[in-house]
C-alpha cells in the first residue's frame, strides 16, 4: 500500500515537471524564433529551457512540432493584424501603401516572417496556412488597385508576391541593408507598382 501511495503522489509531480518543462521550451522557443528566425539549432533552444534536446522531442516531436506551437506568438498574431488594419484602410491607394510597408518591416524586424515567406518549413501546417491568408490578402488587394486605377494595369497579385518573396530571399541570404536603405528601396518598390498619371 506504500508503494501504491508513493507511486500515486509522484505522479502529480511528475506531470506539473512535464508541464513546466514544455512552458520553459515555448518561451525559449519564442525568443530564439523572433531573435533569429525558425531554423534555431534545437541544441540552443534546449539550452534556454534548462532541458535537454530530447526533451523538446519527447514534448514537441521535434522542430515542426514546436513551430506549430508558438507560430502564433512568434509571428502569426502580427501578420493578421497587419492583414486587419489593411482591410480597414478606406483609400486603395493607402491600403496598399499600408499594406507593403507594413510586411517589409515585418520581414526586416521579424526574422521568423522571412521564414514563413519563404515556406522554409512546409510540413508545418499553420505556417503554411499563414502563407495561404497571405496569399489571398495579395490578390484582394491587387484587384482593388486595379479596379481602381491606383495600380499598374498590368501589376498582378503574382508580382506582389515575387517582389516580397525576393525581399524575404535578400534578407535570408544576402547582405542585411541597413535601415534607411531598405525603407528607401520600399518607397522605390510602390512607386514602380503605382499606375502612372497621364500628362
Amino acid at each position: 500500500m506504500a508503494g501504491t501511495a508513493g507511486a500515486a503522489s509522484a505522479e502529480p509531480r511528475l506531470r506539473a515537471d512535464a508541464k513546466r518543462n514544455a512552458e520553459q521550451i515555448r518561451r525559449a522557443a519564442i525568443g530564439a524564433f523572433q531573435g533569429r528566425g525558425l531554423s534555431v539549432p534545437l541544441e540552443e533552444v534546449a539550452r534556454a529551457a534548462g532541458v535537454s534536446k530530447a526533451t523538446i522531442f519527447n514534448r514537441f516531436g521535434g522542430r515542426i512540432g514546436l513551430i506549430e506551437a508558438v507560430i502564433s506568438e512568434v509571428v502569426a498574431t502580427e501578420i493578421h493584424a497587419i492583414i486587419d488594419r489593411t482591410r480597414a484602410v478606406d483609400d486603395v491607394w493607402e491600403r496598399l501603401t499600408y499594406y507593403v510597408t507594413a510586411i517589409r518591416d515585418l520581414q526586416y524586424r521579424q526574422p521568423a516572417t522571412v521564414d514563413t515567406m519563404l515556406q522554409t518549413y512546409p510540413d508545418a501546417q499553420t505556417l503554411m496556412e499563414i502563407c495561404r491568408v497571405g496569399g489571398e490578402a495579395n490578390e484582394e488587394l491587387v484587384a482593388a488597385g486595379r479596379a481602381s486605377g491606383a495600380l499598374r494595369p498590368e501589376f498582378t497579385a503574382e508580382d506582389l508576391h515575387a517582389l516580397l518573396h525576393d525581399s524575404a530571399l535578400v534578407l535570408k541570404h544576402g547582405t542585411r541593408p541597413r535601415r534607411e536603405e531598405y525603407d528607401r528601396r520600399t518607397a522605390y518598390l510602390l512607386d514602380g507598382m503605382r499606375a502612372q498619371e497621364t500628362p
